[in-house]
């Protein structure tokens, strides 16, 4: 499964290529992943300008000027490819620029994709659960003080490489 560091590295690839270009059009080659495409994909992402890229936890996150958030999770297997050279069977969503092509490949197809308001990312369920990004801001020593109220265990420490 792609860990944090992958997205990570996923999201700062793709915004090489993909920020502040305009998605002319998309693909959607199947209904679902671990979840259905969103029904609206379509047409709320093509002619979308991306305006940014960011991660949340293990999914990325590209901002358009149309206010929606296109969300990504790798699932197990999962990537991005930029500029493929032949179609995959599993590239399961396709999104293109003038200059570019991303195919979304998952061939376990534990993936998912989302489309939600972006003023609203922060109260969307799966990110509503979470707690602060660890190098965040909101990551305070009120906020850890919050947390371990009424806790008495210790917190373990990671063991020593050797």
């Amino acid at each position: 499964m792609p860990e944090l560091p992958e997205v990570e590295t996923t999201v700062r690839g793709l915004a090489r290529y993909l920020e502040g270009e305009r998605i002319t059009r998309v693909a959607v080659n199947r209904p679902d992943l671990r979840r259905p495409f969103p029904a609206d994909l379509v047409q709320a992402m093509t002619g979308a300008q991306v305006t940014g890229l960011s991660r949340r936890a293990k999914y990325g996150l590209i901002h358009t000027d149309r206010a929606r958030t296109l969300v990504f999770h790798l699932g197990m297997s999962g990537r991005w490819r930029i500029d493929p050279a032949e179609r995959d069977i599993h590239d399961h969503l396709v999104l293109e620029t003038d200059a570019h092509r991303f195919a979304l490949c998952d061939p376990r197809r534990f993936g998912s994709v989302d489309l939600v308001e972006t003023q609203a990312l922060g109260e969307w369920p799966q990110f509503a659960a979470m707690g602060p990004e660890p190098l965040g801001p909101d990551l305070t020593p009120a906020h850890l003080k919050a947390a371990l109220a009424g806790r008495s265990q210790a917190i373990e420490q990671p063991a020593a490489a050797g």
